[in-house]
């Protein structure tokens, strides 16, 4: 019997031995986007926008938090009805607050957080900083851990407690998802990077223990750590430069599309068994050290 028979063959006795009654509770799609609210941190532009724009257009509600207003207008008015903008800063109780309650007061609840939200400072443990050497500026250090690794937490926490409020799904008692965004220099840290990668690897690193500590209440834990991708920082490079890192990835070697991160999101949403776990999304690259 030729292999691929074979194959046809192993798999339909494979799922004629599996009853019915199993046969017909399998379930291949999660949560659904339609009337489901999710919140996009950084959302106005690069990653978040490109997902706040494709969640929106899978049939749910998007509340985009960024400090860019005029983006954040300029998009919300753009997309209309479903979608609302709000200037935050995810590092303030207080802004990350009336964002989660505008979420439930427009659209009834909060589903899903998207964490995109960050920034990045190079500077050496040891270097040249404004003219002068020295040591690393702890202020630039601690800034970096408040927005990056903070402010994930910050918004985790709140968005986590609105929706333990939602009735939970009648198959698997799902009831949010929570998807934060790291970054391969949480693993392959170059020089220049020792807060950016202290900050993303903090989120790498408390992502198993937040989806552990969350499994009573029916809330998934993810995060993507993508390589790099055109985003706002990358497009202010020159276009050389940009080509030059594009070819460092072995395949595709080009840089990483937001739409890209956009879609893993998406099927992070879809599949019910994803929980407590990073995903690199780089095109296998292993950054050298500078």
């Amino acid at each position: 019997m030729p292999l691929n028979e074979s194959v046809r063959a192993a798999y339909a006795y494979f799922w004629a031995s599996i009853p019915q009654k199993l046969h017909s509770g399998i379930k291949t799609v999660s949560m659904n986007f339609t009337n489901k609210t999710a919140l996009v941190t950084g959302g106005a532009s690069g990653l978040g926008e490109a997902t706040a724009r494709l969640f929106h257009e899978q049939g749910a509600n998007v509340v985009i938090l960024d400090l860019n207003t005029e983006r954040g207008e300029a998009l919300a008015a753009e997309l209309g009805e479903r979608l609302r903008f709000i200037r935050t800063n995810v590092s303030e109780e207080a802004d990350v607050q009336a964002a989660v309650d505008l979420a439930i007061s427009a659209f009834g609840g909060l589903h899903i957080a998207v964490n995109c939200a960050g920034i990045v400072e190079a500077r050496k443990t040891l270097g040249k900083a404004g003219g002068t050497y020295g040591p690393h500026s702890l202020d630039v250090f601690r800034k970096v851990i408040t927005v990056n690794l903070i402010g994930t937490f910050n918004v985790i926490r709140l968005a986590a407690f609105a929706m333990e409020q939602n009735t939970p799904d009648p198959d698997d008692g799902e009831r949010g998802l929570i998807i934060n965004t790291a970054s391969v220099a949480a693993y392959d840290g170059q020089m220049g990077q020792a807060a950016y990668s202290a900050s993303k690897g903090g989120i790498v690193g408390m992502t198993l223990p937040i989806a552990r500590d969350l499994a009573r209440s029916g809330i998934r834990v993810m995060t993507i750590a993508p390589g790099l991708f055109e985003t706002p920082l990358m497009a202010s490079l020159p276009e050389e430069a940009r080509l030059s890192l594009g070819q460092q990835v072995p395949f595709p070697s080009r840089l990483g599309r937001p739409a890209e991160y956009a879609l893993l999101a998406k099927s992070i949403v879809e599949n019910p068994m994803l929980n407590g776990e990073v995903i690199r999304l780089d095109g296998a690259i292993r950054m050298g050290p500078k």
